[in-house]
């Protein structure tokens, strides 16, 4: 796998990036494509990174010979940086200008993917998204795949710094200093368990098929302060409490569609 400096050096010759933020997150984009490498067996499918912001995922891909599309809102993808780069490095862009909407990806021809990631996007969505999933539904075809990512909400640290703070009367979730002062496209506004992400799909359809669901922790790239050092070697020696779920989503079939409708979830869940 290519490097971080020759990385960094293609976005930087096409105007540059959030060079803080593709350090952080960069073992998690590595891990993402080499464990869906891992078992992927159907060559180099063609990928719909959605939420693909500065295409530092989809970038990844592309490097590597894949077909790639990216999809986001015209804040990221219509910016100078991210267009030039995406000509340069043949990765086709879509701007989404209403996720929410049925015809999200209405440019897209139907079953024209192979693979739909969704790396840390999950969390963000406040919207109800059955017809994101829809859309997406229509663009997949069948023997395709989803891969995702999401924070574990059972983190070690994550699940219980919110405890700490709820017993001081803070409540949980992100904080009104985090709604107010931090400049986001869209806060953590629900971060999910590993049952939860499964029961999502299958309340979504029954021709979803979960193939394999993983705790994931990133090294870190730099040294790290010795607590978080700590709690990063618990986590990797524990599993349900590591930082990220990654979840693969098949879909062998489409017989079923999209069969969830708003209002429609049984109580008790």
């Amino acid at each position: 796998m290519i490097s971080f400096d020759a990385y960094l050096q293609i976005l930087e010759a096409h105007g540059g990036t959030d060079v803080d933020y593709l350090r952080r997150h960069w073992p998690r984009f590595c891990a993402t494509k080499r464990i869906f490498e891992a078992e992927w067996r159907g060559g180099k499918p063609r990928v719909l990174d959605v939420g693909a912001h500065w295409l530092h995922q989809a970038l990844l891909f592309a490097v590597d010979g894949y077909r790639v599309t990216a999809a986001d809102l015209a804040a990221t993808i219509e910016a100078p940086n991210v267009v030039s780069l995406a000509r340069a490095c043949g990765i086709d862009l879509v701007c989404v200008r209403d996720l929410s909407a049925p015809d999200a990806f209405g440019s897209l021809s139907p079953g024209s993917v192979d693979v739909v990631i969704l790396g840390e996007v999950l969390e963000h969505v406040t919207f109800n998204p059955v017809s994101l999933w829809q859309a997406l539904y229509r663009v997949l075809a069948e023997g395709g795949r989803i891969v995702l990512t999401t924070p574990n909400y059972y983190a070690l640290t994550r699940r219980h710094l919110h405890e700490f703070r709820a017993w001081r009367g803070w409540g949980s979730g992100i904080t009104v200093d985090e709604i107010l002062r931090t400049p986001t496209y869209g806060h953590h506004w629900k971060e999910f368990s590993r049952r939860e992400v499964v029961r999502y799909f299958e309340l979504l359809s029954p021709d979803f098929l979960i193939s394999r669901t993983l705790y994931v922790e990133d090294e870190p790239v730099e040294a790290v302060p010795f607590a978080r050092g700590l709690a990063h070697a618990i986590r990797k020696s524990f599993p349900p409490l590591r930082e990220r779920l990654h979840v693969e989503i098949d879909l062998p079939k489409k017989t079923h569609g999209i069969v969830i409708a708003p209002g429609s979830v049984a109580d008790g869940h």
